[in-house]
């Protein structure tokens, strides 16, 4: 079992606050590449994001992990796997920020916790105490109020909680490191990157990149903020109890939600509004559980 020392704790904290800080203000940044089309500022973020996760690796030390994974052809199938998970999961958000679609977004990071509980009851075999089915079903409630509603956008919701649930329920199998596994999936999406940069580059408009200096260092921002945050998590992960980033875990969709709200002005409509209400409930009885749990002992 993982001793809890407070000095670990509190860089854990340190850590994880970090990381959902970033992710829950990244809508902020993606204002400043508004201009470039999704497909084409993934495909970059792809780019810049390889050469700094080459440099985690090497700074840490993690080369031999790497090519033991590369090394691995079930290893390196999964993790092509995730890699598609996680490109689909990137263009969407992205798609979704600058369409406006801020609501849709946060509520997709929201559902995502309850998403991976169920995936881990249906695929591994989990059991869910009563609290959870009670957070699972007014989940599934609050998505339904949107079929009435927001049916347009439901789709943005549930494949940003759904991809990236299974991108995580699948690194959950992988015998990989958080930073060695986002090295090996850049690397396979390195000749697709490239390609969608290549296309748009020979488009009439150009390449983004190379419209103007701070537009192109605006695209380079992406890799860091795709592994630094990545980073301050695996770390957070070793050192903080689950139900403690259990809980932390909701920052981000709510400063998006915040977001949404104050800065892109957007509306929100009574069936989104009931959703989040639905999501909130469970939300909090998902972390109510969590903790309860965690302060129980485990049975010998």
């Amino acid at each position: 079992m993982n001793q809890h020392h407070p000095h670990s704790d509190r860089t854990g904290l340190g850590a994880a606050f970090g990381a959902y800080l970033i992710w829950g203000f990244l809508p902020l940044y993606l204002i400043l590449v508004k201009s470039v089309p999704a497909f084409e500022f993934v495909g970059w973020r792809i780019i810049w994001t390889l050469p700094l996760c080459l440099l985690i690796v090497a700074f840490r030390k993690q080369g031999p992990e790497v090519r033991s994974a590369l090394a691995n052809p079930k290893v390196l199938g999964l993790l092509a796997l995730s890699s598609a998970l996680i490109a689909i999961n990137w263009v969407v958000y992205v798609w979704a920020i600058q369409s406006g679609q801020v609501f849709a977004a946060s509520l997709g990071y929201y559902i995502n916790p309850l998403v991976n509980v169920l995936l881990g009851t249906l695929l591994l075999g989990e059991k869910l105490t009563r609290r959870q089915w009670i957070a699972v079903g007014l989940a599934a409630l609050g998505v339904s109020l949107l079929l009435g509603g927001a049916l347009t956008t439901l789709w943005i919701s549930l494949t940003l909680a759904l991809s990236f649930g299974t991108y995580g329920l699948i690194r959950k199998q992988v015998p990989v490191g958080s930073v060695p596994g986002l090295t090996i999936e850049s690397m396979l999406l390195l000749v697709p990157a490239t390609a969608v940069a290549w296309y748009y580059a020979q488009t009439p408009a150009g390449s983004a990149f190379t419209q103007s200096l701070g537009l192109g260092l605006a695209i380079m921002l992406g890799g860091a903020l795709t592994a630094f945050p990545l980073l301050l998590f695996a770390i957070a992960a070793r050192r903080l109890p689950y139900s403690t980033l259990g809980f932390i875990q909701f920052l981000a969709p709510s400063i998006v939600f915040v977001l949404g709200l104050t800065v892109f002005h957007k509306p929100l409509h009574p069936a989104e509004l009931a959703c989040f209400a639905c999501i909130w409930a469970a939300a909090a009885i998902f972390v109510w559980d969590l903790v309860a749990r965690s302060r129980t002992p485990a049975a010998s």
